[in-house]
């Protein structure tokens, strides 16, 4: 009987142990910047049965759709403007045999500061994007660019590495609009809370996390501070991915160890997938050509010069009045999720080169242009609409003799009237009387 009891007790003792490990593996603990880094369901989506490298490599190879990323679920729309053309070269794979030491050779050849390392979890992400999204890698390959010097100048005024231009890649495929499931946004997919700590604005109007400039300035910012926290640069990769509370408790689980490889199995599963993607996406973005994989021609306008205003203004009225297709505005400026600015403080608009004298000459035009219409049509005041307790005279009226003793506020109570009103029917600018004088009651 005792050695009964004794063995049920170590089996609950078990069980509770079990429970809590599961639930303090859910946790997510904040950065060290006191920033809640939510998980960002357009990274990697993964099961959590592919504990073992085996498997995962298996299933990637066997169903390649469910080891990817939410923005590979469909191809790039190109922030819904069509500027996608064919480039000279046909995108489809021609029968290409790469080996592992190939792959060796290409990533350690890369001129990098950030080690790429290359494992059968890599080559199975770059099997996807060279194999399965060819078009994908064909269309940002274009797209690279015209956000690539944007990227590599701010990671410069940082001191970053510019293999770090690749992020964006696996967050948001270089769509500047594009949105996860978790309310991440942007090229760089930050969440609203991470977003503000960096000031970037967000509301019904603006939502600087599409802002190229800014966040990308915002995301550079973070990079650096995660660094300064990990000091490794595969671990700041994961931390953006999963936050560094979740990086600590593997850590923590690993025995100490502080190397991304080392603490690899204790990581969320998604984040176990975003260093190899990482990878992989600088390898496809390097060596497109070696898979003859041909960029699209994607014609963008050319941003030259910022405009800095703290009026209200709409996208369509600097579109009409000197003539820019309201597309190519929107496309320069997608954190502008209604086209207006809201003025009230200054923000920025950018322009195609060969627009900016024009907007400075008809300035004055483009405010004034449909200004009611567009930016003009909010109520500033409301009367509200109030049960009226008095009456306007009709016409008909009867008299009151003042009588001692008598006051306007007796009289009023008599006959059911306000002494304002009696005031207002009578001329009196007070309230006091004299007896003998004649008031004037009008009726309901």
């Amino acid at each position: 009987m005792k050695r009964f009891i004794v063995s049920t007790l170590l089996v609950l003792f078990a069980l509770v142990t079990y429970a809590q490990q599961a639930v303090d593996s859910l946790e997510i603990d904040s950065i060290d910047l006191d920033v809640a880094e939510e998980i960002d369901d357009s990274t990697i989506i993964m099961p959590d049965s592919l504990e073992v490298d085996s498997i995962m490599l298996e299933l990637a190879r066997d169903s390649s759709d469910s080891v990817t990323f939410e923005f590979m679920s469909t191809e790039l729309d190109l922030m819904n403007v069509n500027y996608a053309t064919m480039g000279d070269c046909p995108p489809e794979k021609d029968t290409i045999i790469m080996t592992d030491s190939l792959y060796i050779a290409r990533l350690q050849a890369l001129p990098y500061i950030i080690e790429m390392p290359y494992n059968k979890i890599v080559r199975t992400y770059i099997d996807l994007y060279t194999e399965r999204r060819r078009q994908q890698v064909a269309n940002m390959s274009a797209l690279s660019e015209y956000y690539f010097p944007i990227f590599e100048q701010k990671l410069a005024q940082y001191g970053l590495p510019y293999e770090l231009r690749f992020l964006p890649i696996i967050e948001s495929a270089l769509n500047c609009k594009a949105y996860s499931r978790a309310g991440a946004a942007g090229l760089w997919q930050f969440m609203p809370a991470t977003g503000r700590l960096y000031g970037l604005e967000i509301n019904s109007l603006v939502d600087e996390r599409m802002d190229v400039y800014k966040a990308t300035d915002a995301a550079c910012r973070f990079l650096r501070d995660l660094y300064n926290i990990h000091h490794d640069w595969h671990l700041v990769i994961a931390a953006y991915n999963c936050g560094s509370g979740n990086i600590r408790k593997a850590t923590t689980r690993s025995g100490g160890k502080h190397d991304y490889w080392g603490i690899y199995p204790y990581l969320p599963a998604e984040t176990r997938g975003y260093v190899p993607i990482f990878i992989a996406a600088n390898y496809a973005m390097n060596y497109s050509d070696a898979h003859k994989i041909c960029p699209n021609e994607i014609t963008l306008p050319t941003p030259a010069d910022t405009i800095r205003t703290n009026k209200r203004l709409h996208l369509k009225q600097v579109a009409d009045v000197i003539d820019i297709p309201i597309e190519d505005l929107r496309v320069l400026n997608p954190q502008y999720r209604m086209d207006i600015l809201p003025g009230n403080k200054t923000y920025s608009l950018v322009l195609p080169e060969n627009k900016i004298d024009s907007f400075l000459v008809h300035e004055n035009e483009i405010y004034a242009y449909k200004a009611d219409s567009l930016i003009n049509n909010r109520r500033k005041q409301i009367e509200m609409a109030q049960k009226s307790t008095s009456y306007a005279p009709n016409g008909k009226y009867i008299t009151y003799k003042i009588k001692s003793g008598d006051t306007l506020g007796s009289i009023a109570k008599r006959y059911h009237v306000s002494v304002k009103q009696l005031q207002r029917w009578n001329g009196l600018k007070g309230t006091s009387i004299r007896a003998g004088r004649v008031l004037k009651i009008y009726k309901k």
